[in-house]
């Protein structure tokens, strides 16, 4: 069958994702190295995804903040853990001023900076600095804190919306009195990440600890969400770090306790980014295209009217009445009254994955019905209703399709998470081209024999079984 996107999922699935990006009409690659452009549409997505989960973080009593984009490079210093993990990816400014030099501008050789900054590659560091100020008494704690930024860390194989230099995140930095209170903080905005995934992508996550190797640079403990792709591949869709006593330590964040002493206080920090949008986009779409959950989706029904030159005025203006009579029901509509023809116009929409399809014919408008489809289901969901029924009915059938997303996705990832018992088995497995999941016992993964497997196949430990810690989910990655 001739499909939208080419080549297939199951031809090149790195591939298909980049036509899927382009198809859809997502994004771009930026003029600079490493960085995209998100359209209209892309960020129309990303706007909801952000939007429900700002509502989640201020329910946790959180506060929205701004921290600027330079960082001073001694404030990198003074945490050398942290510093050592991002130093590879740091992008450094040293001039304040351009000079027009044999024709062209250049940095000024008289205008560099006595000390460098960085450009943020996340806000431990500068947020930490500020908590040292903010924070006097035990009465200022907890203080929890939270800005959406872009960040910047130099990537050298760039991919639009899994790795790019730049992306756009949202990044909480809390302080308590105690480390209880800092590890349950952890552990809550983790679950808080695991609910939204699963009611608001449609994405099930399979959630742990990171194990010591793959944990954040100067956390003590780091828990991570993990998405499989439909390739196979893991995907680090969300972190939470409890960062005990190190940045408190680093930037002087102390507090005079109820007994009167001076104690540091212990943070935590904690981000999901526009690599979401890479998750959600493979997650469920498919070979013509982006499938939606309604949730995140920028129109959640599009109506098409099937118009000839006769009849076109009274069809858009029916479609159109449609059309606000499903946006008071609280309905993101798009009614596509463009001159493009029906197919080329059904087409467009099936790419951009908008979840409820209605066409309106003349049959249709003579009888009050409509034709309608689901993006999800395809060509075997089309029927025809009554405009009351699609009225009345509407939102539950949203509600069904967001549901019916998420059990898709469930069901799958069942047929991709394997228990091994040995290295001997994974790598058998590896060898024979099964994708997926691996869940093997931790302490067979603590030797030079599987660092070999690491490099051959490229695989890496993803997270620490929540249910029994005692063993190590491993796979590729993204």
């Amino acid at each position: 069958m001739k499909t939208a996107i080419t080549p297939t999922r199951a031809e090149n699935f790195s591939e298909w994702y980049q036509n899927l990006i382009t198809a859809a009409d997502l994004a771009e690659n930026a003029p600079v190295r490493g960085c995209m452009t998100i359209k209209p549409y892309g960020w129309a997505i990303w706007e909801l995804m952000r939007d429900e989960l700002d509502k989640r973080i201020k329910a946790m009593g959180v506060q929205n903040a701004q921290f600027p984009l330079l960082i001073p490079i001694n404030f990198f210093n003074k945490e050398a853990e942290h510093v050592a993990g991002f130093a590879k990816e740091a992008a450094v400014v040293t001039h304040y001023r351009l000079k027009a030099i044999d024709g062209a501008l250049q940095p000024d050789p008289d205008a560099e900076l006595t000390e460098p900054y960085i450009i943020r590659p996340t806000s431990e560091t500068i947020i930490g600095d500020a908590m040292s100020r903010w924070v006097q008494s035990y009465r200022d704690l907890p203080m929890k804190l939270n800005q959406w930024v872009n960040v910047m860390r130099w990537e050298m194989r760039p991919r639009l919306f899994l790795r790019t230099s730049e992306f756009y995140w949202q990044e909480g930095h809390n302080a308590f009195a105690t480390h209880e209170e800092a590890n349950a903080d952890a552990r809550k905005m983790h679950k808080v990440y695991g609910d939204y995934m699963s009611e608001v992508l449609a994405i099930p996550s399979i959630m742990g600890e990171k194990t010591p190797e793959e944990r954040f640079a100067g956390a003590d403990h780091t828990y991570t969400l993990e998405h499989i792709m439909q390739d196979g591949k893991a995907l680090q869709a969300g972190t939470s770090h409890d960062l005990g006593q190190h940045f408190s330590k680093s930037f002087g964040i102390q507090y005079l306790g109820t007994d009167g002493q001076l104690k540091h206080a212990w943070t935590t920090s904690w981000g999901v980014s526009t690599r979401m949008m890479g998750s959600l986009f493979m997650t469920h779409s498919d070979d013509d295209g982006l499938v939606l959950p309604p949730a995140v989706a920028p129109y959640q029904v599009v109506i098409i009217p099937i118009t000839r030159d006769e009849n076109a005025d009274a069809l858009n203006e029916y479609s159109e009445k449609l059309g606000e009579q499903l946006r008071s029901l609280g309905i993101r509509v798009w009614v596509d009254t463009s001159d493009m023809r029906a197919p080329d116009k059904m087409w467009k929409w099936i790419k951009r994955g908008v979840p409820l399809r209605v066409e309106i014919g003349a049959r249709e408008m003579e009888e009050n019905t409509v034709t309608v489809t689901r993006r999800d289901l395809g060509k075997a969901s089309k029927r025809t209703i009554s405009d009351a029924e699609l009225l009345r009915d509407v939102k539950d059938m949203l509600n069904q399709i967001q549901h019916d997303m998420y059990e898709a996705v469930v069901e799958r990832n069942k047929t991709m998470i394997h228990d091994v018992a040995s290295l001997s088995e994974l790598e058998s497995a590896l060898s024979s081209g099964k994708i997926g999941f691996f869940r093997i016992k931790n302490e067979q993964t603590q030797n030079a024999e599987f660092d070999g497997l690491m490099e051959k196949y490229k695989i890496s430990r993803r997270c620490l079984d929540d249910s029994n810690q005692e063993y190590v989910y491993v796979a590729k990655s993204y």
